[in-house]
């Protein structure tokens, strides 16, 4: 998925749509951005930009930092507010937290981490099978598909000896916090049904704009 494609009903920010929501939306899959980045993205006028930033910045969802480009004044980029990030989707992460925490009460942390290891190899067993016989690269954007319905907001980019698998957002983050062990799983998960090496570079856990996964194919 390009950055500039408009953004599907799935992944707008909760109760922001329009052209609001699409700023939101650009913010999440590329912070931190300039004004002038932004605008490029939209197709929209510097000031417009501005605009629509400010209005932001005044709600509280996004926030700006200062940096330099060599000499001169500093200039401005701007990302997410903890409560822009709050508006992207959470599928079911409360009820799931809670069904794991009666799990550690009645059976340990292991039990727990067990059933979430279950539930992504079920789910790699059933999209191997749904999957089977496609090219790689074909593979990659099907399960970047998969994952984008599932609130992750992924994209997938291909080479000739493997991809890339992005994922701007992390529909379970107070799950994976509280049980990182599931941050693991998925890149199993994702070797799995990729038939591939999987190796992540960047972790939303450890404080980057997203999880990224470096896919080499078997056989490249």
């Amino acid at each position: 998925m390009s950055a500039g494609l408009p953004p599907t009903n799935s992944e707008f920010p909760i109760g922001h749509k329009g052209q609001r929501g699409i700023v939101l939306v650009q913010l999440k899959r590329g912070q931190p951005l300039t004004a002038k980045e932004l605008a490029g993205r939209l197709g929209v006028s510097l000031n417009a930009a501005r605009h629509h930033l400010k209005e932001l910045e005044a709600e509280g969802l996004i926030r700006y930092e200062r940096f330099h480009r060599g000499v001169g004044a500093p200039a401005f980029s701007y990302r997410l507010s903890p409560a822009g990030e709050a508006l992207f989707p959470r599928r079911y992460q409360e009820t799931l937290t809670a069904l794991l925490d009666r799990i550690v009460e009645l059976g340990g942390r292991e039990a727990a981490v067990g059933l979430l290891d279950a539930h992504l190899a079920q789910l790699a067993g059933r999209l191997k099978a749904e999957l089977e016989g496609l090219p790689p690269a074909e593979r990659l954007a099907a399960v970047a598909r998969v994952r984008s319905e599932q609130g992750y907001m992924a994209e997938a980019t291909t080479g000739e000896a493997g991809g890339v698998l992005t994922e701007h957002n992390c529909a379970i983050q107070a799950v994976a916090e509280r049980f990182p062990e599931i941050c693991a799983a998925e890149a199993r998960f994702l070797a799995e049904v990729l038939g591939a090496e999987v190796n992540r570079r960047e972790h939303i856990l450890s404080g980057c704009a997203a999880c990224e996964y470096h896919v080499r194919f078997k056989g490249s």
